[in-house]
């Protein structure tokens, strides 16, 4: 579900404002901010997956703000929806933190332009499309609803189906494409007899299937059975 600046903001533009957002990868975060007492983009690197290490971050910065201008700045931060899930969203929001999660396909960018792919060039994007978002510009990227914890567990049985399903999409294809390999184009591996009919089975050129081919559909086989229960 998404939702526009003007209905869910949890405030409006303004300049006493830190806006901050994470570009999350496998092996590393990297920050990218814009706090009201400098003019330049910040950038942060830290550890993946370190929660702790973005709120420490977002003390120091606070507190170097309102040092400088004698204004206790508030917090807006986004990061894109992805592998990562909502805990950092939940995290953030529970220290005070304004926190948006991102469409990852609702991020305008110049399809013109030849546009090298980089952490760094993504979280100042990232940045500059929160701020725009703020500022009440609701063309320039999507946010989506986070669920709450109950929310999210409540689709772990429908995500854990298309899971399985996806599975022996690619278990049948794969056993079928081993048997392409040997001019069989009948043998159904969803079918009950797919045992006997894998000893019965005849290559194109009239031969018996090889002994480790044979082997290796078996295993195949031994994985759909466990997705099929």
């Amino acid at each position: 579900m998404l939702y526009s600046p003007s209905a869910d903001a949890s405030f409006s533009h303004s300049t006493h404002t830190i806006y901050l957002a994470l570009e999350l990868s496998r092996r590393s975060w990297l920050v990218a901010l814009h706090a009201p007492d400098a003019a330049k983009i910040e950038l942060h690197r830290l550890p993946a997956g370190d929660g702790q290490a973005v709120l420490d971050l977002l003390a120091r910065i606070r507190t170097r703000v309102e040092r400088r201008t004698g204004v206790r700045p508030q917090v807006s931060c986004c990061y894109e929806a992805g592998r990562d899930g909502f805990w950092l969203h939940r995290l953030l929001e529970a220290h005070g933190v304004s926190s948006h999660v991102m469409d990852p396909s609702s991020l305008q960018v110049d399809r013109r332009a030849r546009r090298v792919k980089t952490d760094r060039l993504d979280a100042q994007a990232l940045l500059r499309a929160l701020m725009a978002w703020s500022r009440g510009e609701p063309k320039v990227c999507s946010m989506v609803r986070p669920p709450s914890p109950d929310e999210e567990d409540a689709r772990r049985p429908s995500r854990e189906r298309a899971t399985l399903l996806q599975e022996r999409i690619r278990l049948v294809n794969r056993i079928q494409g081993l048997c392409a390999t040997q001019g069989i184009d009948d043998y159904e591996p969803l079918r009950p007899d797919r045992r006997p009919r894998l000893a019965q089975l005849i290559t194109g050129d009239g031969r018996p299937l090889p002994p480790r081919l044979a082997a290796e559909i078996a295993h195949q086989l031994d994985w759909l059975e466990l997705v099929l229960r």
